[in-house]
């Protein structure tokens, strides 16, 4: 392995998710010298409540990395262990928002990995909301932090296609692999001073990416086939979109939506009607057109194709979707 100035940089590494173990991952086995890693605290979850790991943090355990769990960023104790580890650098991945306190300790400064081209798609869900919006094309960004979320000096950006077919599934591991070549590059240009730093600039035409609720993630009907298309994947495995099934006389029913696709064409329907042949398809009016639903998560029943659904749901065509 080739020793570089970037691999003798005290390295403090900061992220929660997956998105953040490929970068982490590609620094250890290059050889970088990670001294420690930063996660949030265990969390219960499930039935059983029992503590839950983030994903930075089953990886870092078996990299043999120490871990710091604070509670709080701000806490002396948390700020003096920081200090102790004599970092020159910090990276961070999807974390969270960090105090003052914090990235300004290391002499070479702190600076983030985000999922988008800057300063478009600040925010917590960048990769969902490109989608939704019918992009073509996003990326990943490098910028040192400073006291605004997303709006420090870039360091390096690079751009990933977003294919008519992606869904935030699969354009999340994609940035995420370009994301952890593009930390390495970062790590090795802060070591040599080899970057000119761009400024953001701010106008009209920034779009946000703020974080995603139960309630953004409801269709609407009265869209564009391809609006909603492109809703459906954009929130598609996680959150998921969903929508409600109601019949007269019946309860009604919520289901996410994973996968669907479209057609452009003029009627006369009702939003929200179904026409289905009871056996191999059933599709939704919209404004415009249809959505033609593949993969549907009924609450409180297991996910299914669309032909599973249909084989117990003959009467599809006596309900109206909302």
């Amino acid at each position: 392995m080739v020793e570089t100035p970037a691999k003798n940089i005290k390295i403090i590494y900061m992220g929660t998710p997956d998105f953040a173990v490929a970068p982490l991952k590609l620094l250890v086995e290059n050889g970088y010298n990670v001294v420690a890693v930063v996660t949030v605290p265990d969390k219960p979850a499930g039935r059983g409540q029992k503590p839950r790991q983030s994903a930075v943090k089953i990886y870092a355990q078996t990299a043999n990395l120490p871990v710091l769990q604070p509670q709080k960023l701000k806490d002396k104790e948390f700020l003096n262990t920081l200090d102790s580890y004599r970092a020159e650098l910090f990276i961070v991945a999807a974390f969270r928002m960090l105090p003052e306190a914090v990235w300004q300790i290391p002499p070479l400064g702190t600076f983030n990995i985000h999922a988008s081209l800057l300063p478009q798609y600040r925010g917590a869900a960048p990769v969902n909301w490109a989608i939704i919006n019918g992009e073509k094309i996003t990326g990943v960004t490098t910028f040192f932090i400073n006291n605004e979320i997303d709006r420090g000096k870039i360091i390096f950006s690079e751009k990933v296609e977003i294919k008519h077919n992606d869904n935030a599934g699969t354009l999340h591991d994609r940035l995420m692999k370009t994301g952890a070549t593009l930390v390495l590059k970062t790590v090795d240009a802060i070591a040599c001073k080899n970057f000119d730093l761009q400024q953001q600039h701010e106008n009209e035409y920034l779009k946000p990416a703020p974080k995603i609720f139960k309630e953004t993630c409801k269709i609407n009907w009265a869209q564009k086939p391809e609006e909603i298309y492109n809703f459906i994947r954009g929130l598609s495995p996680y959150p998921a979109a969903w929508c409600e099934f109601t019949c007269k006389d019946k309860q009604n029913i919520s289901a996410k939506i994973y996968s669907a696709g479209y057609e452009s064409i003029e009627h006369c329907l009702a939003l929200g009607t179904v026409k289905s042949d009871r056996k191999t398809f059933f599709k939704i009016a919209c404004s415009g057109g249809f959505i033609n639903i593949s993969d549907i998560h009924l609450a409180g029943k297991k996910r299914l194709s669309v032909r599973e659904f249909l084989a117990g749901f003959r009467d599809i065509e006596n309900y109206l979707v909302k």
